[in-house]
């Protein structure tokens, strides 16, 4: 399992004081968690933000992972939207049963984030996805 990072730095950088969790309470919240001598430049895992301040500012810290995890932090967060675009596809289909377009946008996408799937096979599927949407 790969566990993303984060620093007290990376989260002022990308205005974790101003928003999420940096409505203020969030951030103050995490370093309450880690302690008032955590360096700021001391990576921190996104495990432990989860542990201190829930999902949702998780999340947001995906926005300030270490830059040597962008990659992969990339590929989580793709993986994670199929998923919750998959979610939505019942939903979807029930009302266009016969357009694949989102569905095959969703696969093309996963495999995309496993390396499977061209930039233009992605871009071609994302665009046939938003043409579904348009029409409908």
């Amino acid at each position: 399992m790969t566990i993303l990072h984060t620093t007290l730095n990376l989260l002022k950088k990308a205005g974790a004081c101003g928003q999420a969790i940096g409505s203020g309470e969030g951030y103050d919240k995490l370093r309450q968690h880690l302690g008032k001598d955590w360096p700021k430049t001391k990576p921190i895992a996104l495990l432990t933000v989860l542990e201190s301040n829930g999902l949702e500012d998780t999340l947001w810290c995906l926005r300030a992972t270490l830059p040597t995890e962008e990659a992969e932090r990339n590929r989580i967060a793709r993986l994670f939207a199929c998923d919750a675009a998959e979610r939505m596809l019942p939903v979807w289909e029930k009302t266009y049963p016969d357009d694949k377009r989102p569905h095959n946008a969703i696969e093309v996408a996963r495999r995309y984030a496993e390396g499977k799937a061209s930039t233009s096979e992605l871009a071609a599927a994302s665009a046939a996805a938003w043409d579904a949407a348009r029409d409908a």
